[in-house]
């Protein structure tokens, strides 16, 4: 780990940074190139000796650094690049040195020219609020200032004024509050990022100091993850913008049909406010080259003549728990370009026209039509999204047979709470090696399961419950090594559990209730899963005593063994439990009185952004009352 000297640490980088600004550079430069033409300035290679000695290195990442004769060039020290034709230094970055002391930086890169320009990245560190009043030192120097993943905090300084040659701001990911006003002159600014602050107040306020030059230069900005209020500004002054994130606010009332004049615009994200009010064509007028949209997590409704065709190509379409219904949206008709699309809680209550299965959209990855009223009888798929990671139909009333998919399926499929019936033979056409989750459950599925589920040898998530499966649980299903939860509640399941469900060692939750198993509860459940935290018996045919192995498991949240023939002494170490009577804020979350979190893995793709958690649900009997419980 680097550490820095906190009391010369800014001096020093100060009369670096300085000296880097000076130098006339030919043109083009690289990253420690071997052989280059010139070895480094010895005036600069000095400067660098003297802020390493202010370092505290206790794993050696600046060994190459020194002043021995094997050293001598700087241009070839870790981190350092220079100038091939000049031998200056030109670029220093020590981001991922894990520099961890307030007042200390991970990344730092300067690129000088004849323009004398400037790209500073501080990002990733524990910088306060003080490294402000350092950077109006350089003033018109700065090009590019990336601040993000810091600990600033308090109003945003009026230090930017002054800065009015940056084009990019990056403040993201800290503490920063008050308004923009600071930002107002900046004429050359083009992006602008203070998403995931504590800014609040009324959105309009916040620009209100703000002129010309920037309204027409700005083209990205980025205030999502704040706690802004009021209605969305009239952007239309912002003439070149490209992109506007403004989502997770406070944001409430009407959406103006003053957007539909933004001609440049391409994304659009203002999901998880409070918007509301009807959207029709005219907010869409002139968006030619939108190709994100994102009005999610609001109240609005989208209501649209039959036969508009729009004139933009959308690439990602999330309009989750906006009004869409009841019929299904025509104007998705014309959309060939599609990688994700997620219209679920959309108040869709229709079949799904053929035309949507037969689009050209072989690039789509993330499908999502889930808690809608959509029905009928789902087609063919085994030739149809081959590329595609996620498809979540559930909480629809689709019905008859399972389709099939083709080999390489998605890595998540959610087929729960419809109405398909018949035998689960689909999988038996999927050879994908990155299948992780599989849902079916609350369906009137029947049969077998097929001894081809051993191909899931990456499955997380195995729910089949609520169906009708009958005959024994396949001993296949001890090669998904990888698999953490599986439920099997609800069905018909007979015999004793297969052997090789020890093999399952990761398994997390396990709920094999209300079936027709039997056998002794096998004791290698606690000796072989040390990881569960949920398992439930409940309501089966098992008999026989409590195996005291059981009391391993020490991280089980709940263990439910009731409505079985056992008999027998309750084993006393079971009193060691105590992960049963823990109860930490993060863990539990009521709702509806009756919620238990468990955040664990596994971990999967959701819409394209970053990872979920898979949700459980079991049910919990109390005192002749049945809860159902969720884990999130």
């Amino acid at each position: 780990m680097l550490l820095i000297n906190h009391d010369k640490s800014f001096h020093l980088l100060f009369v670096l940074i300085v000296l880097l600004l000076l130098m006339k550079l030919a043109p083009g430069f690289f990253s420690g190139v071997k052989g280059a033409t010139f070895e480094c300035i010895e005036r600069e290679r000095q400067a660098l000796l003297k802020f390493k000695e202010d370092l505290i290195d206790d794993s050696g990442l600046l060994s190459t650094w020194g002043s021995e004769e094997e050293k001598r060039d700087c241009c070839k020290w870790r981190g350092v690049g220079c100038n091939n034709r000049t031998g200056h230094v030109t670029h220093l970055d020590l981001s991922g040195f894990n520099l961890s002391i307030i007042g200390s930086f991970s990344a730092l890169s300067l690129v000088n020219s004849s323009e004398s320009l400037a790209i500073v990245d501080f990002s990733d560190n524990q910088l306060t609020s003080s490294i402000f009043y350092w950077l109006a030192n350089f003033g018109n120097s700065l090009v590019d200032l990336n601040l993000s993943n810091n600990h600033l905090q308090g109003s945003i300084p009026d230090a930017f004024t002054n800065m009015t040659s940056l084009r990019t701001l990056d403040l993201s990911n800290n503490q920063l509050q008050g308004d923009l006003s600071s930002f107002g002159r900046m004429c050359n600014l083009n992006v602008l990022n203070i998403s995931e602050n504590n800014l609040t107040g009324e959105l309009p306020q916040l620009f209100q100091d703000w002129h010309g030059c920037v309204e027409s230069s700005l083209q990205i900005l980025q205030l999502n993850g704040n706690q802004l209020k009021g209605s969305l500004l009239d952007i239309t002054r912002f003439t070149s913008m490209r992109e506007l994130v403004i989502s997770n606010n406070r944001l409430d009332g009407n959406v103006s049909e003053s957007i539909g004049s933004l001609s440049q615009l391409e994304k659009l994200h203002v999901g998880g406010n409070s918007l509301q009010g009807v959207m029709s064509e005219a907010h869409f007028s002139n968006l030619s080259k939108l190709t994100v949209l994102d009005l999610s997590g609001n109240s609005l409704a989208l209501k649209f003549e039959s036969n508009w065709a729009p004139s933009f190509q959308l690439i990602h379409i999330l309009l989750s728990s906006c009004d869409l219904g009841p019929c299904f949206p025509q104007w998705l008709r014309n959309q060939n370009n599609l990688m994700k699309l997620h219209i679920s809680n959309t108040r869709i209550s229709d079949t799904i026209p053929n035309w949507f299965w037969n689009l050209s959209n072989s690039n789509l990855k993330y499908l999502n039509l889930s808690h809608n009223k959509m029905s009928g009888i789902l087609p063919d798929f085994s030739s149809k999204y081959s590329n595609i990671l996620e498809i979540d139909l559930s909480s629809n009333q689709f019905e008859g047979p399972l389709p099939l998919f083709s080999s390489n399926i998605a890595s998540t499929l959610f087929l729960s709470y419809n109405k398909f019936s018949g035998p689960a033979s689909f999988l038996c056409n999927i050879e994908s090696n990155t299948f992780i989750v599989l849902d079916l459950s609350n369906n009137l599925l029947t049969g077998w399961i097929p001894d081809c589920v051993m191909n899931f040898r990456s499955l997380g998530v195995l729910n089949l419950a609520s169906n009708n499966f009958s005959g024994k649980i396949p001993s296949s299903i001890g090669l998904m090594r990888h698999l953490q939860t599986l439920s099997l509640h609800n069905n018909s399941f007979v015999g004793e559990l297969p052997l090789s469900l020890r093999n399952c060692s990761s398994l997390v939750f396990l709920d094999l209730s209300s079936n027709k198993l039997q056998g002794e509860i096998p004791g290698w459940i606690g000796e072989r899963m040390p990881s569960l935290k949920i398992l439930s018996l409940q309501s089966n045919g098992f008999s026989g005593s409590i195996p005291p192995n059981l009391c391993h498991l020490s991280n089980i949240r709940i263990l439910d063994l009731s409505l079985n023939n056992i008999s027998g002494v309750i084993p006393k170490c079971l009193n060691n439990l105590t992960s049963m009577v823990q109860k930490t804020e993060s863990e539990y979350f009521p709702a509806n009185n009756a919620v238990l979190s468990t955040p664990y893995m596994p971990l999967y793709k959701r819409d394209g952004g970053g990872y979920d958690i898979y949700q459980n649900k079991i049910r919990v009997g109390w005192k002749g009352r049945e809860d159902v419980m969720e884990t999130h």
